[in-house]
């Protein structure tokens, strides 16, 4: 065997195991286990108390548990309901995202904070589904108006944030119009692949040995689906874009071919229960033990960040929710324009590009991060009590109607 030391990743797996036991332990602390796995991260790695470091083992299961968060995000996209208004409505709110983005991103480029004002604009642009929908469950709001919008502006904002990331800074190299035309070539192949997973999938031979083969040690489904998220990794890898691509890619695949799910009620179980019981919160932890907190925490200048950085986080995410007040009404849509600017995972994907690519520092790279712990912290908090205070939406309300689009 290899002369490999799995000591950092058992205190890391050890850390994983905690955060979420703490919490269990303390049921009144509504606070997010990633909060607390990064945080950890941070306490022992090298800018804490120095016990743990990131390793080759570390760092190939934090690679893994990158591509299954990306994966099981895209696995969240509802494809058959990002259409008609509410369609345009999101993408009208991610433009208008964008142009906030780039504004913050100038201003902060003028006094010196960030190197480019569009990687900003992009890091602030994407909401965390995973962490928004349970909020949304919990005030009983997520089939309503609230739940019906939001759902679908985080949607359509994690797909185009991830597309483009890989589009303009992808650390692969090249130029736009090269990797403009890799994205189109990639498209193409990853739908001749849906469209094939599809027509297999109809198959009633196939989808009888799947079913046979589904929950016995062969876990068919499970195989496949993992198959499917390395191949669309490694394509995106040899067309020259961002491996997250590919991984965000392969989970919006895989939801928009597996519409029945009565035949194999498990399967997206047993996908979260490998991303979030294993690989995703080592991810986080490893990204708490790269976190130069030293640096942000001994310039007070430098701590300055994190209340401006969380402050455009709230007005360019949050703005554009604004676009559905007349539907929402003012409450609603302010608990939106919230649950919208609650952002954490994807700001710490595109600042370890940032900081790779030279386009971002390491303390401004922290300072997003911290933000964006706040706004796990507090946001997702605030907009439950409001959604909660009677004069909103009446709980499970569904969404208006709106015109056909066939």
């Amino acid at each position: 065997m290899p002369d490999v030391e799995f000591t950092n990743l058992f205190a890391v797996a050890v850390i994983a195991l905690l955060a979420p036991l703490l919490l269990g332990l303390a049921p009144r602390l509504r606070v997010p286990a990633v909060v607390l796995e990064i945080v950890a991260g941070i306490a022992v790695g090298p800018n804490g108390l120095g016990l743990v470091e990131v390793d080759a083992p570390v760092q190939i299961v934090s690679l893994l548990g990158l591509g299954f968060l990306l994966f099981l995000a895209g696995l969240e996209i509802d494809v058959h309901r990002l259409r008609g208004r509410l369609l345009r409505d999101a993408l009208l709110g991610y433009a208008v995202t964008l142009a906030l983005g780039l504004a913050a991103g100038l201003g902060f480029a003028a006094v010196g904070w960030v190197h480019s004002a569009l990687l900003l604009a992009v890091t602030l642009s994407a909401t965390s589904l995973g962490l928004v929908v349970p909020v949304l469950k919990d005030a009983r709001q997520a089939g309503g108006a609230v739940g019906t919008f939001t759902i679908a502006a985080a949607s359509v904002a994690d797909f185009a944030a991830v597309l483009v990331l890989s589009l303009v800074f992808s650390t692969e190299g090249g130029t736009a119009t090269e990797r403009l035309l890799m994205i189109g070539l990639f498209a193409v192949l990853v739908a001749v692949t849906g469209l094939a997973v599809a027509t297999a999938g109809r198959s009633q031979r196939i989808g009888g040995v799947l079913e046979r083969l589904q929950d016995t040690t062969a876990e068919i489904r499970v195989r496949a689906a993992v198959v499917l998220l390395v191949a669309f990794v490694a394509l995106a890898e040899q067309f020259g874009l961002e491996t997250i691509l590919g991984a965000f890619l392969a989970g919006a695949v895989v939801g928009l071919v597996d519409r029945d799910s009565r035949s194999h009620p498990q399967f997206r179980v047993k996908l979260e229960a490998i991303g979030y019981g294993f690989l995703i919160p080592v991810f986080f932890v490893t990204s708490g033990l790269r976190l130069d907190l030293r640096g942000l925490i001994e310039d007070p200048v430098a701590l300055a960040r994190v209340p401006a950085f969380l402050v455009a986080l709230l007005v360019v995410r949050g703005v554009p929710a604004y676009l559905a007040v007349r539907t929402l009404g003012p409450r609603s849509t302010a608990a939106t324009a919230l649950l919208q600017a609650t952002s954490l995972p994807f700001i710490v994907t595109a600042t370890q590009i940032g900081v790779l690519t030279g386009l971002m520092g390491p303390v401004t790279a922290a300072a997003l991060v911290c933000a964006g712990l706040l706004s796990v912290l507090v946001f997702p908090a605030i907009a439950l009590t409001l959604l909660r205070q009677p004069g909103g939406d009446r709980p499970g309300r569904a969404a208006p109607p709106r015109p056909s689009t066939r």
